[in-house]
This record gives structure tokens, C-alpha cells and sequence, in this order.
């Protein structure tokens, strides 16, 4: 084989690798860092437009 064609096959052999490895680590990343999500407490009587925490926060963020 010529050498270009070895330089391509390692190349190739190095990405799987790290493909494999990135997919194995991202996954125990996420699996790690999850957290339960509170639910907001429904407010009685009013079953329309609620203006929470998160609400006011991406308001916020959003510039509104």
C-alpha cells in the first residue's frame, strides 16, 4: 500500500475511536448532571396564563 492510503486508514481507525469514546462520555456526562425537575404548584382556580419563576426569568433573559 502507499503511504497516503495508511495515513487515510488510521485517520479513519482514530475518528471511530473517538466517536466511541465521545458517545460513551457524553453519555455518563448527561447521566450524571440530571436533576429532578420540580413541578410549580398549580394555583387553584385560575387555569389560564401563569406568570412563574421560569416565565419571569426568560422574560428577563429575553429582554421583554
Amino acid at each position: 500500500m502507499a503511504k497516503g492510503s495508511d495515513k487515510v486508514a488510521s485517520g479513519r481507525r482514530d475518528f471511530l475511536k473517538l466517536a466511541g469514546v465521545s458517545a460513551v462520555t457524553g453519555t455518563a456526562a448527561v447521566a450524571a448532571g440530571s436533576v429532578a425537575a420540580e413541578a410549580a404548584a398549580p394555583v387553584e382556580g385560575n387555569a389560564g396564563y401563569q406568570e412563574t419563576d421560569h416565565v419571569k426569568t426568560y422574560y428577563k433573559l429575553a429582554a421583554f
